[in-house]
């Protein structure tokens, strides 16, 4: 069903869209920054960005259009078919850097993992929506959701992506607790994973391990530890008002590796100092105290608990991507929502934002 009409101007979150672009603006002149050669200015990375952006923003609108209770019963199944195309890419997906997680359909390449992030909170919502009458909050009744959690993070990890299948499971973990679920069970499933801790240690891939031991503090400074600590010098010789546009020279001089992606907050960071990193996560905490005003005035829990996972993933992302690349939390390959650079991630968010806004678009119209 499609909302056209004064309600959807009346009700259209603007000052949440208008942070969106900006954000997604600053990205889009970054990974420019970072991929920016002499002899090529404007590189192929710019203007897939610069497609994903203006597709992207179609997708924010069209998920906007629809009305969210059509999306939450459509991506209950779907995700169905996205744990089925998990399981296709560990099977025949494309293979980059070591691991297989994308899907070739010619021109660009998917990323499926992405599309939890989105259907999952759809997933989840729709199928305690669905069980409110019987629901009484015992572990029994959240097993299918959680087996459904634990497939599905078994599936990424073996791409492998681990950054992917960390905040599907944060995300994940947080709307069952926010769906009532006992914590007697949380804390059981905590001491689960500790006393597991050194089996799943030997779980993870080499380089997976050498980010946790460089996060301790080992490693050589020009092997394990090097990207961390060119990211540390990047960010360090920014100062308070940067090296200007298009001067960073960890940047220019191809010292930081994935610039354009996981580190691309180290560039604005070097290229605008400290002035411009603040006015950067000033607009994700406007953004993010935004969305939080939105879900607190959503009369129906099933509607807070689905507008709380479809933005969950983006704010465990911007909080660990700046984390990550500063130091305080081991590299686990996590891009900054909006800003770096990779069109799946960016449509995804855009998605998950658009669906968050026709959930703020219709919760005075509608009687939840």
């Amino acid at each position: 069903m499609l909302l056209i009409d004064r309600r959807y101007i009346r009700y259209f979150d603007w000052l949440s869209f208008l942070i969106i672009i900006i954000l997604s603006g600053i990205g889009l002149l970054f990974v420019f920054s970072a991929t920016y050669k002499v002899e090529q200015p404007v590189s192929l990375f710019f203007k897939k960005q610069l497609f994903g952006l203006g597709s992207g923003l179609c997708i924010y609108l069209l998920f906007c259009l629809i009305d969210f209770k059509t999306l939450m019963r459509w991506g209950y199944f779907i995700y169905f078919a996205v744990i089925g195309i998990l399981f296709f890419t560990i099977i025949k997906g494309s293979m980059g850097m070591g691991a297989q997680r994308w899907l070739d359909i010619g021109i660009i390449k998917v990323q499926p993992s992405e599309l939890a992030k989105l259907f999952f909170p759809t997933y989840a919502a729709y199928y305690f929506f669905t069980e409110k009458d019987t629901l009484n909050f015992t572990p029994s009744q959240f097993t299918p959701v959680l087996i459904t959690l634990a497939i599905s993070c078994i599936l990424i990890l073996k791409q492998p992506d681990l950054g992917t299948a960390l905040l599907i499971l944060f995300s994940g973990l947080l709307m069952i607790w926010l769906a009532g679920i006992d914590r007697k069970f949380l804390l059981l499933g905590l001491l689960f994973v500790v006393s597991t801790a050194p089996i799943t240690w030997h779980l993870l891939k080499s380089y997976q391990k050498q980010r946790v031991l460089v996060f301790f503090g080992y490693g050589d400074s020009k092997k394990e530890r090097y990207q961390i600590e060119q990211s540390q010098i990047a960010i360090g010789t920014g100062g308070w008002r940067g090296s200007g546009f298009l001067q960073g020279t960890q940047n220019k001089l191809q010292f930081l590796p994935e610039s354009r992606t996981d580190f691309i907050f180290s560039v604005i960071a070097e290229e605008t100092g400290f002035l411009g990193v603040l006015t950067v996560i000033l607009l994700f905490s406007i953004l993010f105290i935004r969305l939080f005003i939105v879900i607190i005035s959503i009369r129906s829990p099933f509607i807070q608990l689905l507008a709380t996972g479809v933005i969950s993933h983006i704010i465990f992302a911007m909080i660990i991507n700046v984390c990550m690349v500063i130091g305080l939390l081991p590299i686990v390959g996590i891009p900054l929502p909006l800003i770096s650079y990779g069109l799946s991630n960016l449509w995804v968010t855009f998605a998950s934002l658009g669906l968050f806004n026709s959930i703020a678009i219709r919760r005075f119209y509608f009687g939840e």
